[in-house]
């Protein structure tokens, strides 16, 4: 449907109660006796860390510690005592284990949906998407991912679709919608040659006035012109894991780190007077994570990190901007256990790393001799690996491994416990889990932060700066 078909749909459908679901779902943000603020942000940065669990910000923060000898961006700002702090229920409506989708929905609409849905009732219900209210009050909006813009956490904010992976459908909704700024991954569900429809986004998008970029030269260059509007996609699909993004001279040339997307977004999107409201994700701590990939987990942390850095920088020079900061759910609950020489070795041993497990398993397969899968693993991560360990591995990549816990018995879960006793960091599993999820906020606004809430809450702590 055309925009303004859809706020017409999107207001009566938002009245509906979406009725039953899990014993802690909300029936709607409307209904939560969330604090209004005594301060109104002309600004709003949301910014997530999908798939962080608590292990994944404590050893990044420790190993920035140690590294640079300074605490992270995220941490420092509890030191400093800059921020309300709370615990978040992360649950969806038909599980305490919530997906992305369903978890970026509680934000973007204020309900709880079922996991794989997008701002959708059980039956069909369209809930408005707060960049679709955001539209309504004179606000430039904005996604930025280091997924594809398509991907299921930013889509929470500005679609609405049955099904997640209806990633081309999600992309022609935000061309619908008008959402001012777009970075990240995801060239294929805007191009005519990789969609069912034939449909040419990317000159839809600048027919429409959208400044393009395709990489990081492109991205400097857009920030130069006095654009309003600005598309930058950056790979076919999702965008590389930081650690191999920096240790591959091509993609550190020609792939914007998330702070660099994250500082060009809001120089873009501040020029809009009537302010703005933008989504930043870290996306690939969560694949990092399901993949009990410590390399790819901790890196793209720390990059994570460095966009709250640059939104921290920005929200302190403007005085008028709330920042919040936190992740959708956990995933596979990693932890350092042994701290032995304060870290020092542990740390040592990841700051080697030259890649993910992607770098590794780009090189090997079921058909591999066992040599050349002892010489990835080394040339990646400069970890040696006994001979035994090295015959699980390739067992695994056959099928033939099963560990005493079924889900780490693919290869991923395996090559992650294997470089576990170099690193010593331990993993609970390789899926989201139902922990309490970190909760944090600055700037006006940030007052309606409550010790604990509902993922739901956040949604209508950020509408009622516009009321």
């Amino acid at each position: 449907m055309n925009r303004r078909t859809f706020l017409k749909a999107g207001g009566a459908a938002t009245a509906l109660a979406a009725g039953g679901g899990w014993p802690l779902a909300n029936a709607a943000a409307g209904e939560v006796a969330t604090a209004r603020a005594s301060a109104k942000p002309r600004n709003i940065i949301f910014l997530v860390s999908d798939g962080m669990s608590s292990g994944t910000l404590s050893i990044a923060d420790q190993y920035l510690r140690w590294r640079d000898g300074r605490p992270s961006h995220w941490i420092r700002l509890y030191e400093e005592g800059k921020v309300s702090r709370g615990l978040m229920d992360t649950a969806s409506r038909n599980n305490i284990v919530t997906d992305s989708a369903a978890a970026s929905s509680a934000w973007g609409c204020g309900r709880r949906v079922n996991n794989d849905t997008v701002n959708m009732g059980p039956n069909g219900e369209a809930y408005e998407p707060i960049l679709v209210t955001a539209k309504q009050h004179g606000k430039a909006t904005g996604l930025v991912t280091t997924a594809t813009v398509t991907h299921a956490t930013p889509a929470g904010f500005a679609a609405n679709i049955r099904n997640r992976w209806q990633e081309d459908d999600i992309a022609v909704q935000y061309i619908e919608r008008e959402v001012d700024v777009l970075l990240g991954g995801g060239q294929n569900h805007f191009k005519a040659t990789r969609r069912d429809d034939e449909r040419d986004l990317i000159d839809e998008c600048r027919e429409a006035g959208y400044t393009l970029a395709m990489d990081a030269a492109e991205l400097a260059a857009a920030i130069d012109k006095d654009t309003d509007k600005l598309l930058g996609l950056f790979a076919d699909s999702l965008l590389p894991y930081e650690l191999d993004r920096i240790n591959n001279d091509d993609l550190a040339k020609h792939v914007p780190s998330l702070a660099d997307m994250t500082r060009s977004a809001l120089q873009v999107l501040n020029r809009n007077p009537n302010g703005f409201i933008v989504q930043i994700e870290g996306a690939r701590v969560d694949h990092a994570a399901h993949n009990n990939d410590i390399g790819g987990l901790v890196f793209d942390q720390l990059a994570f990190d460095d966009a709250i850095g640059a939104a921290v920088e920005f929200a302190e020079a403007d005085g008028d901007t709330l920042v919040i900061v936190t992740t959708d759910h956990g995933n596979a609950n990693p932890g350092l256990n042994s701290g032995w020489q304060g870290g020092r070795y542990r740390f040592e041993t990841l700051s080697k790393f030259r890649g993910t497990h992607e770098a590794i398993f780009n090189r090997i397969n079921a058909e591999s001799s066992l040599g050349a899968i002892w010489e990835a693993i080394g040339d990646v991560t400069k970890v040696g690996v006994s001979r035994n360990r090295v015959k699980l591995l390739l067992s695994a990549l056959r099928g033939e491994y099963e560990a005493p816990y079924y889900r780490s018995s693919n290869a991923n879960a395996l090559l992650g416990q294997i470089i576990a006793n170099e690193t010593d960091v331990g993993w609970a599993g390789g899926r989201h889990t139902s922990d309490h999820a970190e909760l944090a906020a600055f700037g006006p606004g940030s007052e309606g932060i409550r010790a604990f809430m509902k993922n739901t809450d956040l949604h209508q702590l950020m509408v009622n700066t516009w009321a």
